[in-house]
């Protein structure tokens, strides 16, 4: 059995030393253990440290493509390794590494494919108020989303099988970690979680620049995952509050026209009850047309699957 840890770099080439050097290179259950880089376009000395460091794997994307096309990159190139279990960690060290063992053992136990590290997100002391309101109400969408019980979705502390890394497709272009809790609870891949513990800041979240901007990419983020996870849904109840609110405006006019006597000067309303009653409909529409496409996603997504091999 070969457990691969892989980290996500960008100009990481301070904390890195700090980060590699709490790694563990023994994990019960497994004959090796070896690290793996993703230098995601740094322009610092992030890959000589690493190999001075003795860092097993490198891969180098040519320019930096954000944190979730290295995730993906280094995913390939574990599952082209030969990793059994690959563990995703982050390159500032704020990740226990004592807790790779407890990450790995329901994967291990054949209890879950996907295993994710649970921070006390409440209790961390450098994360701000509105961090933590907006991890939970990550975590919460995610959950909601995918039928799982990740409390901490936004962790990127965690364990892949290899089997479910050959299932993982990730979209986005922000980060891989909400998407991937719901791939799995849409494909039906076993997932758990572990609470596991963190370390002091050492660096300011590359993800969080400010709080603004941490809020409008969050939604957006939120947004893409229910339209393309459940796309009927999604529009299904914008179209219904359109029509419902169409109507009643409608029987608003229909009131005053026919009871009150009034109705000829509230001819705005009508043309106005008209409008979202027609967008309701035409949103319903393609809730269905959306979901159609879902389906087909979901079919070219297996016919990927069974295609050899390109590489």
């Amino acid at each position: 059995m070969k457990l691969i840890i892989q980290i996500p770099c960008f100009n990481e080439e301070a904390s890195l030393p700090v980060t590699l050097a709490e790694l563990p290179r023994q994990v019960p259950g497994f004959d090796t253990v070896e690290w793996l880089i993703i230098d995601d376009g740094s322009t610092d000395k992030t890959i000589e440290v690493a190999r001075s460091l003795g860092v097993d794997h490198i891969v180098r994307l040519p320019n930096n493509r954000g944190l979730a096309k290295a995730f993906m990159a280094g995913i390939r190139a574990c599952l082209a390794r030969g990793a059994d279990v690959i563990v995703n960690t982050d390159a500032d060290n704020q990740y226990h590494a004592d807790d790779i063992q407890k990450l790995v053992k329901p994967i291990l136990e054949g209890k879950a494919e996907i295993v994710i590290g649970a921070r006390p997100i409440d209790s961390i002391e450098h994360f701000s108020w509105s961090k933590k309101i907006l991890q939970n109400l990550g975590s919460w969408v995610v959950r909601l989303a995918s039928g799982t019980t990740v409390p901490d979705a936004p962790s990127g502390f965690r364990a892949v099988s290899a089997h479910a890394a050959k299932e993982l497709n990730i979209f986005s272009n922000y980060t891989y970690t909400l998407e991937m809790i719901i791939q799995a609870g849409q494909k039906g891949i076993p997932l758990a979680w572990v609470p596991v513990r963190t370390n002091p800041d050492l660096r300011p979240s590359r993800l969080m620049r400010s709080i603004p901007q941490y809020i409008f990419r969050s939604l957006i983020t939120i947004i893409r995952i229910f339209v393309t996870y459940r796309p009927f849904r999604f529009f299904f109840i914008i179209g219904s509050f359109l029509m419902i609110l169409g109507m009643l405006l409608g029987l608003r006019f229909a009131y005053f026209f026919f009871v009150v006597g009034k109705g000829v000067g509230m001819i705005q309303s009508l043309i106005l009850a008209s409008i979202l009653i027609i967008m309701g409909f035409q949103t319903i529409t393609l809730a269905l047309v959306a979901d159609l496409m879902s389906v087909n996603r979901r079919l070219l997504e297996r016919i990927d699957k069974k295609l050899p091999s390109r590489d």
